[in-house]
């Protein structure tokens, strides 16, 4: 049923590329802290650039759990399930990164993305496996793809990137964690 991988060979490349929705764990160090899980979409905002490194925009929102996590400690899941289709479920377990604004890598690996690169863009997100895997799926069921969702993306393409810093620096949970991790460096970098 199950098995591992020392990469993301053709055959998970293919599936995960062709999934319309993934989903993303961390959680921080302490015992009684919150595990977050998130789901990501919008098309072409993933990309795998090689065969153990995977990177997706980080889009401005109500909160940063994933960042402040990372920021702590490092450790990432990313999920993708087959709705439809044969059944597959594939997880990276690895180590992630935001890479900010204010990098120097972040406007090469920003230019990767092309058109899916957009408004209330904080961070990459760059994943390095540790640990890939695949398992059956048999129990998740079968759904179809209607359409993307564009609120996100109208909503904030109505900000300047000046409106969109001034929202990040009043959200709460972009500052820091619901647990009181240090999230979004304020004051957000202009792009």
């Amino acid at each position: 049923m199950g098995k591992e991988y020392e990469r993301i060979e053709p055959r998970l490349w293919e599936f995960i590329e062709n999934q319309k929705v993934f989903f993303v764990a961390t959680a921080p160090l302490a015992g009684d802290g919150h595990v977050n899980l998130s789901p990501k979409g919008r098309q072409g905002t993933l990309r795998i650039l090689d065969d153990r490194t995977v990177a997706y925009l980080d889009f401005g929102g109500s909160h940063a759990e994933t960042i402040a996590h990372l920021r702590e400690n490092g450790r990432i899941t990313l999920m993708w399930c087959a709705f439809e289709g044969p059944p597959n479920i594939v997880r990276v377990h690895g180590r992630g990164e935001p890479v900010f604004r204010d990098d120097p890598r972040f406007a090469e690996l920003a230019a990767g993305f092309g058109e899916a690169d957009g408004p209330a863009l904080r961070a990459i997100i760059v994943v390095t496996a540790e640990l890939i895997s695949d398992t059956c799926g048999f129990a998740v069921p079968f759904m179809d793809y209607r359409s993307e969702r564009d609120l996100h993306a109208d909503y904030f393409g109505r900000k300047s990137d000046e409106e969109f810093r001034e929202y990040t620096g009043r959200k709460p949970y972009n500052n820091a964690s619901i647990d009181g991790l240090p999230a979004v460096p304020q004051p957000l970098p202009p792009r």
